[in-house]
């Protein structure tokens, strides 16, 4: 029998890890795995804080049942309902008949289509709050953290906060469930590349959620993947990182995305790489679109000011994944941003053409003139990729003052 493990008194996690998925969303990549976490609050009335993936219904029922100890379940709070929360819900009612289902609106809609259940349902709304005996919850709506029916729900005495996806992160749980027992800074840039990955189009609905939570006080965040953050340090970086993404804030850096099919297009990222360079630009990311997921793409763009994008001629569009990638960023709504673009081609030309329709379709700044290269490197080209990658420094350098 698999045990729960107790976060303080009262509180349990009931999560798992799955090391097995090879695609979170069937889109973005798990090297690291992921966790699913749930958690329980045990009292006069017991709730359960979401379930987990389908898959693991098994193992998380035995670890309920075991925190249970024998005592009724009486509510369950579904903060989020997609299916690697909310997939055990069916069950869990079969379970536990009488329990009752806490959510909002829209919640209660979901749950009506994906699982047929319209009874024992508890329709909160923003603020609304509910005693188990010794501890309330509060219930604060965040539509669109990252789908319409989103809410975080805060415990008022122990000052806990389930945040559902928010502050969430790819990578399982090895051992340790708190950011005390264990080194959370190997979570930072998995959390970067969940949070623009999964959630990043929403930036105003977060910045939203983060004016509510400015309110209240906490003590813990318990996400739904990743750790518990129980250290003052490290919520306030959560919080920072959150808020810093949300506003589509960058670091001094350059990203080059580029596809090359046999190096002439190469050769011009490495140029302009090397411009950055010499200008002081020390954070240069080159990412071939061929090789590197876009998932590691999209998250270094979140994290750099600067982007710089180059394709050669394919079939008279943009190179295939150059165009993927491109449409994923443009999806995202991304705002402050300094973009350059270059392109090749062997007998016409059609990268920079499509480029430049990507450059004037966002609300980036256009850095320089873009670079265009017929068949292979010359004087002329070579000297146009410096001049790119100098003003796109002197862009960045700028900030500085």
């Amino acid at each position: 029998m698999l045990k729960p493990i107790q976060i303080k008194k009262d509180l349990y996690y009931i999560g798992l890890n799955d090391r097995t998925k090879h695609l979170f969303e069937n889109l973005w990549p798990l090297p690291k795995g992921v966790s699913y976490n749930s958690y329980l609050i045990t009292d006069d009335k017991n709730v359960l804080f979401d379930t987990v993936d389908i898959c693991y219904s098994d193992i998380f029922f035995q670890k309920l049942e075991t925190a249970l100890d024998g005592k009724q379940l009486d509510y369950v709070v579904i903060n989020h309902m997609e299916p690697d929360h909310s997939g055990s819900l069916g069950l869990l009612r079969s379970k536990y008949p009488n329990v009752q289902i806490v959510g909002n609106k829209r919640t209660a809609d979901m749950v009506e289509g994906f699982f047929g259940i319209t009874d024992n349902v508890m329709v909160i709304e923003d603020g609304d709050q509910l005693s188990l005996g010794k501890h309330n919850l509060a219930f604060y709506l965040t539509p669109m953290v990252h789908w319409p029916e989103t809410m975080i729900t805060y415990e008022t005495t122990e000052k806990i906060i389930f945040s559902g996806d928010a502050f969430g992160t790819f990578g399982t749980l090895d051992g340790g469930i708190t950011d005390s027992q264990l080194h959370p800074e190997r979570y930072y840039d998995e959390m970067i590349r969940y949070y623009s990955n999964v959630v990043g189009k929403f930036g105003s609905p977060v910045q939203k959620a983060l004016e509510k939570l400015s309110t209240i006080d906490i003590k813990y965040i318990c996400s739904t993947h990743g750790p518990v953050w129980t250290q003052p340090e490290q919520i306030n970086k959560v919080i920072s990182i959150y808020d810093k993404l949300s506003r589509y804030e960058g670091d001094e850096g350059v990203v080059i995305a580029y596809g090359s099919m046999y190096g002439n297009t190469e050769q011009m990222a490495e140029t302009i790489a090397y411009e950055l360079a010499q200008q002081g630009i020390k954070e240069v990311i080159i990412h071939s679109v061929s090789k590197r997921s876009h998932s590691y793409i999209i998250r270094d763009i979140f994290k750099y000011k600067g982007l710089i994008v180059g394709s050669p001629t394919y079939n008279n569009k943009l190179f295939p994944d150059v165009e993927y990638l491109l449409s994923k960023v443009e999806g995202r709504d991304m705002k402050n941003r300094y973009f350059g673009y270059f392109g090749s081609y062997t007998w016409s030309g059609a990268a920079v053409k499509r480029l430049t329709e990507f450059a004037d379709s966002t609300k980036f700044e256009i850095i320089g003139s873009p670079v265009e290269m017929k068949q292979s490197m010359s004087l002329d080209t070579y000297d146009s990729c410096i001049a790119l990658g100098k003003a796109m420094a002197d862009r960045l350098i700028l900030d500085r003052k």
